[in-house]
């Protein structure tokens, strides 16, 4: 009896293989990304090096015109004996005068500390009592805060002295600080809360 086989129909395809990834390609990759990790790390650990700061941010440093070096020492003022209705108001104007003006502090005086005071380094001061300026016609006044200043300038100061107030009120602004107008805002403020209005003013000055 014949063997009978079968041979293979040659209009039939043989079913395709299963693509099998080559090892060699697989352990090249995996040691691609085992490498690419750690430097991948260490370049942005460097670059924060370079951005970070290397010790810590220091807080921020105030603006030149927020601290000025100054002295603490006395400042030398004249105290002239005053009379009684001066002396009175003159002691309520500095119980309300402000312990800094805009970035000056307030400094001790070598007398009359009931009717001076003084700020910085140079020294702003503010001096009360005495005569009251004599007021030109052509002379300029100023009005800071309801009060009505009169200036004269000297060699290395504005002098700014008010003439609508019963009791005058003399403030010294040295030529360092500019605007001297700008000084005496705080101080006007105190002059009103404790200096009365006289009853005459020069016409230049605000009702």
């Amino acid at each position: 009896m014949d063997e009978i086989t079968s041979s293979p129909d040659p209009d039939q395809t043989p079913p395709a293989e299963a693509p099998r990834r080559d090892r060699s390609t697989r352990s090249a990759a995996l040691w691609a990304t085992l490498v690419a990790v750690p430097i991948t790390v260490a370049v942005a650990g460097f670059t924060f090096a370079k951005l970070a700061p290397d010790e810590p941010a220091a807080a921020p440093s105030a603006s030149a015109t927020a601290v000025r070096p100054q002295s603490t020492a006395p400042v030398e003022m004249p105290a002239p004996t005053l009379a009684e209705r001066p002396a009175t108001v003159c002691r309520a104007l500095v119980s309300q005068l402000p312990p800094t003006v805009r970035d000056l502090t307030q400094r001790p005086v070598t007398a009359g500390a009931e009717q001076n005071a003084a700020y910085g380094d140079p020294a702003l001061t503010v001096a009360c009592g005495g005569t009251p300026p004599v007021v030109q016609p052509t002379d300029e006044v100023w009005s800071v805060n309801k009060v009505c200043w009169h200036a004269v300038q000297e060699a290395d100061a504005t002098v700014l002295t008010t003439v609508d107030r019963e009791t005058p009120v003399r403030v010294r602004v040295p030529t360092e600080y500019a605007q001297p107008l700008q000084w005496v805002s705080p101080i006007s403020d105190a002059v009103v809360a404790a200096v009365p209005s006289a009853k005459t003013a020069p016409a230049g000055c605000s009702a």
